[in-house]
């Protein structure tokens, strides 16, 4: 919607943004949430597998979506052969609770708490520790758009950059106010995914040049990697995929 111009701002993930450029399109990332991808994969921990390769050298099942650039990032390093894949049950612990064996597709920052609170003791696997880490949770818009609203989107990057680091400085109030609109999700578990999710929002990277930043060489080396899965024929031009406009206000603009 936000590269048919339907919409002025979505929020996607950084290989959405590459794919749609490789495509000819035009959307332009403006905000990366988390620098480091919560994507992952999530099994028990009473297996004793150390790393993510460890899955996949092991007899047992993996619940994943297929297709994705991941999925066919994690086949081409580490191979399919030992492990029988199935479609992803989405956040429905019943087989991972039944089955010792069973691995299944994750954010970190949601699946393993729920596991905890069933009672049941995961272990998480980072697809970003394998080697593959695009942006995500990464505020878009058209290049059109950029173009000729510069002044509003100048402002509804300001306004996210704010709007995070107020949370991340104090999340109470935002969760109180998230666990009124979705009462299914206790409180403590706003609580615990804020915890989960701070080491992923904030790095080295963002201390220097602050929250949402993104760098050249992390886009270049997505576009490398999507070209190697033949996602893409031809990459974008890394350069083009960004724009930085919420700088802090210390940083030159």
């Amino acid at each position: 919607m936000v590269a048919t111009g339907q919409v002025p701002f979505a929020v996607v993930s950084a290989d959405e943004i590459v794919l749609n450029r490789a495509q000819g399109g035009d959307v332009v990332a403006l905000f990366a949430v988390y620098q480091t991808n919560p994507q992952g994969l999530m099994t028990r921990a009473s297996r004793g597998l150390k790393n993510i390769g460890d899955v996949f050298a092991t007899d047992g099942t993996v619940a994943m979506q297929q297709g994705l650039p991941y999925a066919n990032f994690l086949k081409n390093k580490y191979g399919f052969d030992k492990v029988r894949i199935v479609p992803s049950p989405g956040g429905d612990l019943t087989l991972f609770k039944n089955d010792e064996n069973y691995t299944m597709q994750c954010f970190v920052t949601s699946e393993p708490l729920a596991a905890k609170k069933a009672g049941v003791e995961p272990k998480t696997f980072l697809i970003a520790d394998a080697g593959y880490n695009p942006y995500t949770t990464v505020l878009a818009t058209n290049g059109d758009y950029l173009r000729s609203h510069r002044d509003v989107v100048q402002k509804v990057s300001e306004a996210v950059r704010d709007g995070w680091q107020a949370y991340l400085a104090d999340p109470v109030s935002t969760n109180e106010a998230m666990h009124k609109l979705n009462p299914s999700m206790d409180s403590q578990s706003f609580a615990d995914s804020a915890a989960a999710q701070r080491p992923l929002i904030e790095t080295g990277e963002t201390t220097r040049a602050g929250v949402g930043s993104m760098t050249l060489e992390r886009w270049k080396t997505l576009c490398d990697q999507l070209a190697d899965l033949k996602v893409v024929q031809t990459p974008p031009d890394p350069a083009k995929c960004f724009l930085s406009v919420a700088a802090p206000a210390t940083q030159p603009r």
